[in-house]
């Protein structure tokens, strides 16, 4: 079992529950070790574990159609299976795949009012599907804690392949303190990165490539997973009083899906419609989009007006780029031998988008917004952030290339306010020309 930095904020809620008592509900996109996290967290800490399934159990979701009465629930809970016990202030119940039964959310505040037994959930699309009055009793506003969770990021990667923290340790030191790693482990920990482009950070894939170093199988089963998540497209779309699914928006995913690598190809990486269709158009694609980021699979990259703080205050809600929310699953959307040439180092097509995606991908595991900064000059910065709580500019490259709109930046102090700068590339620690360059495998540590 792999070790997850969720897993504090999970012992963080549980301690919490003496000053309010909310249940817990993680989300995330399918295949990321919530429901294993979950059940490790439970298993340690409770006496008594009831685990509802609601994805592979469906009949039991009737139960919870009528009055939500906590006394009602637990008789009918216990007597739907015989193994359920509910032992008073010893016992946590897990909601899995909550979306499935809109209702048993709605249960969650009762439970909490009642006091006497803890509540994890887990599940997906959950601002998405059947949380309207019309087809369920409501959320429990006030009475949840909601926490995102993701793949796993590079440190955890490295957690899971074995690799002792005290290197971790070494390359945090040296980014903290501007100082060079040392060589032998620099090109270690390059040769990891690479790995980690091609296996991603979902915890199946990981185990298997732990297990076989066999970049074709892991391959075999991250397109197993994105043809499971395709399935799931059409699942999420289907009306509770009919069962049809609206191909017409099933139709609409699928074409952005599928249009994802076009779109990364591209040496301006802005989000196009006119490459999904000949008449693609933003109010008919918007909605597509919004649902494939909610589902957990992409994530917006936003362009901003000008390089000021707030940077909210400054995106352009129409002009964005999207990335993949695992570049491992992006990697295998690619053509056959894309995995060679990353290890190899011979991308060409490609390289950019790779190689932005994943430090997109380290972000959004760091719970950062992205945005970036893009003029019709010419003139782009992969990524603005706030490091240190002030403004952050980044350029991403693949080798260790020049960035020179990286440094027309930062040579017109008087037009842009920028305090901070990055380059990652394929290097090691340095600063030239004030320019702080830092290994592309350092992203994880911009926090």
């Amino acid at each position: 079992m792999f070790e997850r930095k969720i897993y504090n904020e999970i012992v963080s809620w549980h301690n919490s529950l003496n000053i309010k008592k909310r249940a817990l509900i993680i989300k995330g996109l399918r295949q990321i070790g919530k429901t294993t996290i979950v059940k490790r967290f439970c298993e340690s800490h409770y006496e008594n574990v009831i685990y509802i399934d609601f994805m592979h159990n469906p009949s039991i979701k009737s139960l919870f159609d009528k009055d939500l009465n906590v006394d009602e629930l637990i008789v009918s809970l216990s007597a739907y299976n015989l193994k359920y016990k509910f032992i008073p202030y010893k016992t946590i119940i897990i909601f899995d795949e909550l979306q499935e039964c809109a209702n048993a959310r709605a249960a969650i505040k009762p439970f909490m009012e009642d006091g006497r037994f803890d509540i994890i959930c887990t599940g997906s699309l959950l601002g998405l599907r059947g949380y309207n009055k019309k087809v369920s009793l409501g959320v429990s506003t006030g009475f949840e804690k909601i926490i995102i969770m993701h793949s796993m990021d590079f440190e955890e990667y490295l957690w899971a392949i074995g690799l002792d923290k005290s290197v971790i340790e070494h390359i945090r030191n040296a980014f903290l303190n501007k100082t060079k790693v040392l060589p032998a482990i620099n090109e270690q920990l390059m040769k990891y990165f690479k790995e980690y482009l091609c296996v991603g950070g979902l915890p199946d894939v990981v185990n298997v490539f732990i297990n076989t170093h066999d970049l074709n199988q892991v391959k075999e089963i991250q397109q197993s997973i994105l043809e499971s998540y395709k399935d799931d497209f059409g699942k999420h779309l289907n009306s509770k009083e009919t069962q049809e699914i609206n191909e017409t928006e099933l139709e609409k995913i699928m074409e952005v899906y599928n249009s994802i690598p076009r779109q990364l190809a591209k040496e301006n990486k802005k989000f196009q419609y006119k490459l999904i269709a000949n008449n693609g158009n933003s109010r008919k694609y918007n909605n597509a989009i919004t649902w494939l980021e909610e589902f957990g699979l992409i994530k917006k990259c936003y362009n901003l007006s000008n390089l000021e703080l707030p940077l909210d205050a400054y995106k352009d809600s129409d002009v964005f780029k999207i990335y993949v929310a695992d570049t491992g699953l992006f990697v295998a959307m690619l053509e056959d031998g894309t995995c060679d040439n990353i290890i190899n180092g011979d991308l060409k097509i490609y390289k950019g988008a790779i190689f932005e995606n994943i430090i997109a991908d380290a972000f959004n595991k760091s719970h950062k917004e992205l945005y970036y900064y893009h003029k019709q000059s010419g003139l782009e910065i992969d990524f603005v952030t706030k490091y240190n709580n002030e403004l952050t500019v980044i350029k991403v490259k693949a080798t260790n290339e020049n960035a020179k709109s990286l440094k027309e930046v930062l040579n017109n102090k008087n037009k842009y306010n920028v305090k901070n700068n990055f380059k990652l590339a394929n290097t090691n620690v340095g600063i030239t020309n004030g320019i702080n360059t830092i290994p592309l495998y350092m992203a994880f540590l911009i926090k």
